[in-house]
């Protein structure tokens, strides 16, 4: 059989400019636990996975805010490669208790929220459901 692909390799690439966070504003979301995950497919787009983090002042003063975002950050390196979508934009989004939570509670928010994304996004792609007879 052959060799799994090597997820290590997968590039992501920071989302920086507003005009990406703004168009993934618009595209569907999952609220888990202390993280937001917008995910947005870029039409005709077969590039490398994309990531963007912010948080609000409601998480706190900056020195929470970057230790949540910092957070966010490794929580997504290690998780968009096996549940992150090539083409796709995510924009994660701390909440109040992105900085204080225990880490495997929020490893779990992240990943459970990528893969409601995705399997939503499967769900929209294969169009509306037959109506069972």
């Amino acid at each position: 059989m052959g060799e799994p692909p090597n997820i290590e390799s997968l590039k992501i690439e920071r989302l920086k400019k507003r005009p990406d966070f703004l168009a993934a504003a618009k595209a569907p979301s999952c609220a888990r636990g202390a993280v937001v995950v917008q995910a947005r497919a870029r039409p005709g787009v077969q590039g490398p996975i994309r990531a963007g983090f912010t948080a609000t002042r409601k998480v706190g003063g900056a020195v929470v805010r970057n230790r949540a975002k910092r957070r966010l950050r490794e929580a997504a390196r290690l998780l968009l490669p096996e549940h992150g979508r090539e083409g796709f934009d995510y924009v994660f989004i701390a909440r109040a208790g992105t900085a204080g939570r225990a880490w495997p509670r929020l490893l779990d928010d992240v990943k459970t929220a990528l893969v409601s994304l995705a399997a939503n996004h499967a769900a929209a792609a294969n169009g509306p459901a037959a109506p069972s007879r």
